[in-house]
């Protein structure tokens, strides 16, 4: 799949159009639904390929926080052989009450994947139960930068970040 192909296809796939509000509380016109493209095997696929890119030779885990970025760090798996690991939202109240499912220890290097980032609030969140952890967070990649400032908000937080795609790769112009 090219590029263009594939921005096409999650366009396609995941472009809604009308009065949305954020995660970051930000009030939009157009809202990518993440479920919608992650759905679709052909794009999730080819999104897991893109991401093993993005190893490097110390990495030995990929992390996604819950919910839309476990089907990313599956798929990402599966392309690579790397095993994966789940961040929670927050601490689940029974179990073994831990802020990830999968194996995550001190020293891990991490490529932590992310669907949509907007602001990078959540995958920040994530990052910081990764690094709690005693792991290394190498690169923060997501499927789709927004432009609204995550790219900023990771950098200033000492994190490496790329998007495979961007709003503008998109054609998307609010």
């Amino acid at each position: 799949m090219t590029d263009q192909e594939l921005f096409e296809a999650v366009k396609d796939a995941a472009l809604l159009r009308g009065d949305f509000t954020l995660r970051s509380g930000r009030k939009s016109k157009y809202y990518l639904d993440k479920y919608l493209f992650e759905a679709q095997p052909a794009i999730l696929r080819e999104l897991g390929e893109r991401f093993a890119r993005h190893l490097t030779p110390q990495t030995t885990r990929i992390a996604g926080a819950e919910l839309g970025g476990v089907a990313l760090a599956a798929a990402t798996s599966m392309a690579c052989g790397l095993p994966f690991v789940i961040i929670r939202n927050a601490k689940k109240g029974y179990g073994t009450q831990k802020m990830h499912e999968g194996k995550l220890e001190a020293g891990d290097h991490i490529l932590l994947v992310e669907d949509i980032a907007t602001t990078g609030g959540q995958v920040l969140e994530a990052a910081k139960t990764i690094t709690e952890a005693g792991a290394v967070v190498e690169k923060i990649v997501a499927v789709i930068d927004r432009q609204e400032g995550a790219r900023e908000n990771i950098e200033s937080a000492g994190h490496r970040f790329e998007a495979l795609m961007t709003k503008t790769d998109l054609g998307i112009d609010e």
